[in-house]
């Protein structure tokens, strides 16, 4: 951590120090709080086992901050500018017992990478090499990576050719958290015009057999997503992605288990619009259903559903909640969970249910079966759905707290 936070602090030095064409831009975002849950004094947060994301609201069990730096070294005569880009990200989650690594939190240098953007002779397309936040495509009110490109690695970005914008990255490593390098192709085309507001993109993404990893395999994924702008005359939008992999390419996008062969397949379908009814009443909603099928293990089928409703009173006073619902079919039963939050919430920024600053206080509530807590009690024993969490063996349970997000 020591170490992160040296060149997190060279990094912004160096910006500082640097002539530039223009001034050094930030962007930013953090969230924190406090809670208790009706079993114990600290917050617990409700995700089901085999669900790949929790609903947000009222259950973030963390505390988030990213502070991202931008400075352009020069402009060239094209217009094209060169620069560089980077990000501290600290990061504490206080779900579970305290250890030496959730109770004093982490410190990462998600972000730092060179760019050379809008090139004349790339049609204004760009150039980029390092580790960088790449292409993530995700749904606000779970916070769901779906199609999440992010690597150490390089390429170039939407280049302009007939009227579709070309991109490709080579990566070796996803994130902090993969051992092994291992080399990945993606490949994306976006800009097909299906119709009025309509957009259709398409990636492939490739992920090489590593020859150091024996018995590793190589694998393949495919998303096309199609975008809705003024989604049923609100002014909204919709998103509607279908997705596909086998072998390592179960991860849709990242780096998959090479160990993974090519009979272990991932199917995934994901809807969420958002909508804007009137200048004070907003929503999102969203279904992913996914389906897993793995010859040496048991099949998993993951359906996922929820709305996030907010009303603005005043212009700095919404009442907001959410209910989501999730399934697993696995071996030992069909998990499921239930999970509501009310949320009163200040906020100086416009009405709007994306619109940051927030203070909110909150209260969650969660039910979930039989299956789900055997599950979470084998695979992740102290968890809130857990007979060992903070609810024991009811399976039910409340959380109470205040919380503090902004985004810039």
């Amino acid at each position: 951590m020591k170490v992160t936070m040296k060149l997190g602090a060279a990094f912004t030095l160096g910006c500082l120090m640097l002539p530039s064409a223009q001034a050094l831009e930030t962007d930013g975002y953090f969230r924190t709080g406090l809670g208790a849950s009706s079993g114990s004094d600290s917050q617990s947060c409700f995700q089901l086992e085999g669900a790949l994301s929790k609903y947000r609201l009222g259950n973030e069990c963390e505390q988030l901050a990213e502070i991202g730096m931008k400075q352009d070294f020069f402009q060239l005569d094209d217009g094209s500018r060169v620069g560089v880009y980077g990000m501290v990200q600290l990061f504490n989650d206080y779900d579970h017992a305290p250890t030496f690594q959730n109770e004093h939190g982490r410190t990462y240098l998600p972000q730092i990478y060179g760019y050379w953007n809008n090139l004349a002779v790339l049609n204004g397309g760009n150039l980029w090499a390092g580790r960088r936040y790449y292409k993530r495509n995700s749904i606000g009110m779970s916070d769901f990576f779906y199609w999440n490109q992010s690597a150490t690695g390089g390429g170039l970005e939407d280049v302009l050719i007939g009227g579709l914008r070309y991109s490709y990255a080579f990566s070796r490593k996803d994130n902090f958290d993969q051992e092994e390098y291992i080399n990945r192709h993606d490949f994306n085309v976006a800009g097909f015009q299906t119709n009025p507001n309509g957009e259709l993109e398409l990636g492939f993404s490739y992920v090489d057999k590593p020859e150091h990893i024996e018995g590793a395999n190589s694998g393949w994924s495919v998303t096309a997503q199609h975008k809705q702008a003024d989604f049923l005359g609100y002014g909204g939008s919709n998103t509607l992605a279908l997705q596909y992999g086998p072998g390592p390419g179960t991860a849709l996008g990242s780096t998959g288990d090479v160990m993974l062969d090519k009979d272990s397949k991932r199917y995934r379908l994901v809807e969420y619009f958002d909508m804007q009814f009137t200048s004070r009443f907003s929503s999102q909603f969203q279904v992913v259903y996914q389906k897993d099928q793995r010859p040496n293990e048991d099949d998993q089928n993951w359906l996922s559903v929820g709305v996030r409703p907010a009303y603005s009173f005043s212009d700095d006073f919404k009442l907001q909640g959410d209910l989501g619902y999730d399934q697993v079919e696995a071996t030992g039963g069909t998990r499921r969970l239930t999970k509501f939050t009310i949320a009163p919430t200040w906020t100086p920024a416009a009405p709007g249910i994306w619109n940051r600053p927030e203070i909110r206080l909150f209260y969650t509530y969660a039910r979930w079966n039989q299956a789900a807590q055997d599950a979470a009690s084998e695979f992740d024993p102290g968890s809130a759905l857990s007979d060992s969490g903070s609810f024991g063996s009811t399976r039910h349970g409340s959380t109470l707290g205040l919380q503090v997000e902004h985004g810039w």
